[in-house]
């Protein structure tokens, strides 16, 4: 598969591998040049985190050790104090890495000890690399334990040792890095959690592969150029071209998640917006709602009731649009059948949330029978109870889970998160670069399920359309945390920001 232009790619471990042979062998790259400009590279990341100060590069046997001691050299060569600290046999290492052994000025290797570490201003992580799988074991283990111990900064050598560079899984003692200068491309484990945790910052060093490698990543980070595939407004556009989202959600005591849902789906470009929610709670949403419109639907107790159907349906069948169904649905029998008899019939695209999700629980592969587009925006937690595994198993192997669910709901699957993943059923994954903890609010989540809506609802490519949507919200929670910083920020403020960070 190709990625859109979109996603930056992040080639994982084998495609790696593939693409650094046919710069070797198809396009004549001497592979010494290569672990050259990538040494040279580590060497300029630990100066940029430690301007000063003793290094100690700590190396195992393969090419990542090869890639530690050419950015000893280079370090040595500037003026800096540098100890080479070796994990096994150096007489061991052979072609590219031997040969900068050889190369190698002063003092050679020394066997790693934790003593090794004394005093020293930054240590550098080249053990592995993005070849290993499996936690580290034996003696490398103990060695990255030590290192950890230690307290020194850690600049890691393309990936920390420990992290899958496929899939952001650490099986077992990892390096928590400061920094990791990462080779040609970022690898989807060090924007995957938990891999991304133990990342630190990222500097990405170009090596000299030449463009047009016939490898093509699956995983990409979500760039900001996919706003510009968003239908903008044009003149003659009128609020039903602009776009229809219903909203189908609400009950006693959560009737804020249907408003804020559909207030970010105004926001985010929607032409008219529609909420569906208990009747005897309908005085509640028309004093909170101007712009949007409110449709009363049969209750019981202040929860939606499966005679709701009928009516939700005729309303789709009639305006089209977009589908937002779970925000504050509450977990009532009567309203988690009414959600599952709208899942399988409803006619339009389909975000299911919250409550919508949970309806859904074990019976994730029901969804894979429908028509139209349907996007599952679940946490960790939902996501666990939609799979019948633990909560904590999803987040240990969070790109895993979120293919797997993709592919048996055959739908988009948008696993949130700091990492937040958008997994198509095809295989192709959308990475957020998060760094937005404005986000971590009540109610966020609502907001993002009604940008997707919106943007659902102007008929965009459904991953195309959800990728933009996780890139939006992120950047509007960015923007709402500039005043005071992130602490203070609350839901609607997100959707205050969004028109700002759908035209930045």
């Amino acid at each position: 598969m190709t990625l859109a232009s979109w996603l930056e790619p992040l080639p994982d471990a084998e495609g790696m591998r593939a693409t650094d042979r046919w710069a070797i062998e198809e396009r004549g790259v001497p592979s010494l040049d290569l672990m050259e400009r990538a040494g040279t590279g580590l060497a300029r990341v630990v100066e940029k985190v430690a301007p000063d100060g003793r290094v100690a590069v700590v190396s195992g046997k393969g090419n990542n050790g090869g890639d530690g001691l050419v950015a000893a050299r280079a370090l040595r060569q500037a003026g800096r104090e540098v100890d080479v600290l070796f994990v096994g046999d150096p007489q061991r290492l052979r072609g590219d890495a031997a040969e900068n052994l050889r190369r190698l000025p002063g003092e050679g290797p020394v066997p790693f000890s934790p003593r090794g570490l004394g005093g020293c201003a930054v240590a550098v992580d080249a053990l592995l690399g993005t070849g290993s799988s499996g936690g580290p074991r034996g003696e490398i283990g103990e060695t990255v334990q030590a290192i950890n111990d230690s307290g020194v900064p850690v600049v890691a050598a393309d990936v920390p040792t420990g992290v899958d560079a496929s899939t952001g899984e650490v099986p077992g003692v990892v390096i928590s890095a400061a920094a990791t200068a990462t080779f040609h491309a970022a690898k989807p484990g060090l924007w995957i959690s938990p891999g991304k945790d133990h990342a630190g910052e990222v500097r990405v060093i170009e090596i000299g592969i030449p463009a047009g490698a016939p490898v093509a990543p699956a995983v990409g980070l979500i760039a900001p150029e996919v706003r510009r595939q968003v239908p903008r407004r044009e003149r003659g556009a009128t609020k039903f071209s602009s776009g229809y989202v219903l909203v189908v959600g609400g009950s006693t005591g959560l009737t804020g998640a249907p408003c804020l849902a559909s207030e970010a789906a105004m926001r985010a470009g929607a032409g008219y917006v529609t909420v569906g929610a208990p009747a005897s709670l309908d005085t509640v949403l028309e004093a909170r709602l101007l712009e949007v419109m409110t449709m009363a639907l049969p209750d019981r107790d202040g929860a939606l009731t499966e005679s709701a159907a009928e009516a939700v349906l005729e309303e789709t069948e009639r305006r089209g649009g977009a589908l937002v169904l779970g925000p504050g649905l509450g977990r009532e029998e009567h309203s988690l059948a009414l959600a599952r008899d709208l899942a399988a019939r409803a006619p339009v695209p389909l975000l299911l949330d919250a409550d919508g999700l949970n309806a859904h629980a074990g019976h994730l592969g029901s969804l894979a029978g429908r028509e139209a587009p349907t996007v599952l925006t679940p946490h960790a937690g939902e996501l666990g109870r939609l799979l019948e595994i633990d909560s904590g198993e999803v987040a240990r192997r969070r790109l895993h889970h979120a293919r797997e669910a993709a592919d048996r709901a055959q739908a988009i699957l948008v696993l949130k998160g700091d990492d937040t993943l958008v997994a198509a059923p095809d295989g192709r994954v959308g990475v957020s670069r998060g760094g937005c903890s404005a986000l971590a609010t009540a109610g966020t989540g609502d907001v993002l399920s009604g940008v997707v809506a919106a943007i659902l609802a102007k008929g965009l490519d459904p991953f195309t359309a959800v990728c933009a949507a996780v890139l939006i919200h992120a950047e509007a929670g960015r923007l709402a945390a500039v005043p005071a910083g992130p602490d203070g920020v609350i839901a609607s403020d997100v959707i205050a920001a969004l028109p700002q960070a759908l035209g930045r």
